[in-house]
């Protein structure tokens, strides 16, 4: 593992509330699920926001291939870091250890919550926990530790799920860029940077902060 990684060793646990970004490749779409969540999570809480584990992985990941250059190029366009990232294949122990899984599609949903670990109530298609976030009124989520917050706004949202749905199948899919032109990667980032603010400010109870 290198340094600016900062990824859990699978099976070693601590107080950290854990998410895990999940694709196919884990070389587009995680990737900048994952940085994008510690970039708004670090303008939010500072040096707090260690106390939130950010990873990703994908379903056929690359094991040890670097980030695709477009989604590197993406990441920097919105002042997140991109530098040091090792593509990984989702393993059991990442799911067993995430304490909310976000995937890019349904499909990607279902493969999680297939594996077991009682994943179900904690695994959602990104766009689909965020449709259940903008419904959860931030007043009764508890106002302690960032790791207590986070943990009921994932009880919240999995008791909603059955009762908001999408408006269509595909309001919940995040489509896969690679191989795409860079203004196709740049459409994905802005849809999956749209999706985690309304996430990440629930999360924290912090809005984005704005700029001077």
């Amino acid at each position: 593992m290198t340094a600016p990684e900062r990824r859990g060793i699978p099976g070693q646990r601590d107080d950290r509330f854990r998410i895990l970004h999940v694709c196919t490749g884990n070389v587009c779409r995680s990737p900048i699920a994952e940085r994008l969540t510690r970039h708004e999570l670090t303008l939010r809480l500072g040096d707090g926001a260690d106390g939130i584990l950010v990873e990703s992985a994908g379903t056929w990941g690359h094991e040890g291939a670097p980030m695709e250059a477009h989604a590197a190029a993406v990441l920097t366009e919105y002042g997140a870091d991109a530098s040091g990232f090792i593509g990984r294949e989702l393993l059991d122990d990442h799911v067993i250890d995430a304490d909310l899984v976000l995937t890019a599609t349904r499909d990607h949903r279902a493969q999680v919550i297939s594996m077991g670990h009682a994943a179900g109530l904690r695994t959602f298609t990104l766009k689909e926990f965020t449709r259940l976030v903008r419904a959860i009124d931030p007043a009764t989520l508890p106002e302690g530790s960032v790791s207590d917050r986070a943990r009921a706004l994932v009880r919240a949202a999995a008791a909603l799920r059955g009762w908001l749905l999408a408006p269509s199948a595909e309001a919940d899919e995040v489509y896969d860029p690679y191989g795409a032109p860079i203004g196709f990667f740049r459409s994905i980032g802005e849809e999956i940077h749209s999706s985690l603010d309304p996430v990440v400010t629930a999360l924290t109870g912090i809005r984005t902060p704005t700029p001077r």
